[in-house]
């Protein structure tokens, strides 16, 4: 079973990586992260978090598109050709082959958006420039151009002399090369005067990539079920819809939810059931600082639901149900405390990959149960 299920995710993963749109799609968003050096540098005093904004936001919407074309089209693409049949009619169950697809697929988009990632990193190293005086930073020019050229004539030679595809091989080099520009990087200062790595390293840059890759892979397992019912046009539209939502869920739904709940609430007050209670919150700034915030809030004695019609209800379930399906990808997107300069524990990078394993579980469940009852002749 094992054997089986390496084979299909060893053929996914480069059966995903050759396809021609992730090298345009890696183009694009490279120049994008790398655009945001020169139109970062227009702010007054905040370059580097515009930089950084910008960037990761480069890196979401290019993984999101990513998952949204690949994981389209590894399922659905074999299933209306028929390619499908003839794994599935050999001894590897479909709940296997769906996994085996998946792992295939969350391969790529982690290698992919880990290469997006280290270009982010070391422009984040390379920083912003207002003035021709700001000293240019030599070793990330020097170490990641290299290995970009490097790993695109690397490709080029392979492509031509050996016939192995050129996107593939692009990113599968390309890769590695760039892990070790950017670990050389850390070792030096502009002007190649060596350094502490500590001193560029920015933890906290990679808590958030990781919330992003998190967030990719969710979007990918759901792409992944869509494509056993729908075609792939259909499938991507609704995918990137998924994802929209996704991001407006606290605004869609959960302001929705604590508007309800405040409407009870009020209720509840003019009664007299309820009290005040103060919660202390404490929040770590980049810089070391810690602070303590104090808040009162108003609770009710006794239960909110007391003071609920039934059309209220009703409307609170129907909200909340959608709340908790679509995928609250806000939660994952980490940008907006990095340009707050807050310090974002490792504990909560915890939560997010347990929030994202409990989807992805979900998202293949309900792809196995579609796959299961789907005909493939």
């Amino acid at each position: 079973m094992f054997s089986q299920a390496f084979a299909i995710t060893r053929n996914t993963f480069f059966e995903s990586i050759r396809q021609p749109i992730v090298f345009v799609l890696l183009v694009i968003g490279g120049l994008l992260i790398i655009a945001s050096g020169p139109l970062s540098a227009f702010t007054m005093e905040e370059d580097q978090r515009m930089l950084v904004d910008i960037s990761l936001a480069s890196v979401f919407l290019t993984g999101t598109l990513l998952s949204a074309f690949i994981a389209t089209s590894v399922l659905g693409r074999e299933i209306e050709s028929g390619t499908a049949l003839t794994v599935v009619s050999k001894p590897i169950s479909r709940p296997l082959f769906v996994i085996g697809k998946f792992l295939g697929v969350a391969g790529a988009l982690i290698i992919t958006t880990i290469l997006l990632g280290l270009i982010f990193m070391l422009m984040e190293i390379y920083g912003t420039h207002q003035t021709v005086r700001h000293p240019v930073h030599e070793p990330v020019l020097f170490f990641g151009l290299g290995a970009g050229v490097i790993g695109l004539l690397t490709a080029l030679w392979c492509n031509y002399f050996y016939g192995m595809v050129f996107t593939s091989t692009a990113v599968c080099v390309t890769t590695p090369l760039l892990i070790l520009a950017y670990v050389l990087c850390l070792n030096f200062d502009h002007d190649f005067s060596s350094q502490q790595m500590s001193t560029d390293f920015n933890a906290s840059l990679w808590v958030a990539l990781f919330g992003v890759i998190a967030a990719i892979l969710v979007l990918s397992a759901i792409a992944i079920a869509i494509s056993t019912r729908l075609g792939q046009l259909l499938t991507i539209a609704l995918t990137i819809g998924i994802f929209m939502t996704g991001m407006l869920s606290d605004w869609a739904f959960g302001r929705h939810i604590d508007s309800i709940k405040t409407v009870w609430l009020d209720r509840a007050a003019a009664e007299g059931n309820t009290t005040e209670e103060v919660t202390i919150r404490t929040i770590e700034w980049a810089t070391g600082e810690i602070d303590q915030v104090e808040h009162v809030t108003e609770v009710a004695t006794v239960p909110l639901t007391t003071y609920a019609t039934y059309s209220e209800q009703i409307e609170l379930g129907v909200t909340w149900v959608a709340y908790a399906v679509i995928p609250n990808f806000q939660i994952m997107w980490l940008a907006d405390a990095l340009t707050q300069g807050r310090m974002i524990p490792g504990s909560y990078l915890v939560r997010i990959l347990i929030y994202s394993a409990f989807y992805i579980i979900a998202a293949l469940g309900v792809a196995t149960i579609l796959f299961q009852r789907r005909e493939v002749s």
